[in-house]
């Protein structure tokens, strides 16, 4: 039965979200169908402030190897940002000349981060390196999110901030 209905969300979602496609770019609108933040509509709020520990992000990755391979292993979707990517949705764990520790799991500060916990391998038993860690750079975000599967900067490091498009903010979201 909650196979149905998530099945049945997402099938209404995309018809929905089809209609309104244009002026839902517009507006700032997104579907996430990617489990590491509930599914469904959100919304890129603008930042009007320097960005903040605790934030939960939408972020352009940069169009490096290492996230045309992610895509290509089905990490992550197409989308309109640079290199064909959608943006993730994440939140932010460290800013610029901050320590980051990555042993079993992250640290940051010497603070431990829940439910960051690295994996060895992904869902289809392929082989994932986790970053190394070390100072945060200027002008990048480590970012994270608690979804035990999630692809974050445990694996690729930190990002540049320029990819920042603003606060992601639910508008009509589900955990399935």
């Amino acid at each position: 039965m909650r196979r149905m209905r998530v099945l049945l969300f997402l099938t209404g979602a995309a018809v929905t979200m089809s209609a309104l496609a244009p002026s839902g770019f517009i507006g700032g609108y997104r579907l996430n169908l990617t489990p590491s933040e509930p599914l469904g509509l959100w919304r890129i709020e603008e930042l009007q402030r320097p960005v903040a520990i605790g934030d939960l992000v939408f972020l352009c990755p940069p169009p490096t190897a290492a996230f045309v391979e992610a895509r290509g292993r089905g990490y992550l979707r197409r989308g309109l940002c640079a290199g064909g990517f959608a943006p993730l949705i994440k939140t932010v764990e460290a800013l610029p000349g901050q320590t980051v520790g990555i042993t079993d799991h992250v640290l940051i500060d010497g603070r431990s981060i829940p439910a960051s916990s690295l994996r060895a391998k992904d869902g289809e038993g392929r082989a994932l390196s986790p970053d190394p860690g070390g100072v945060v750079p200027p002008h990048h975000l480590f970012i994270h999110s608690a979804f035990a599967s999630s692809y974050d900067s445990r694996y690729f490091g930190p990002v540049p901030d320029s990819g920042l498009l603003g606060l992601a903010r639910p508008v009509f979201t589900f955990h399935p």
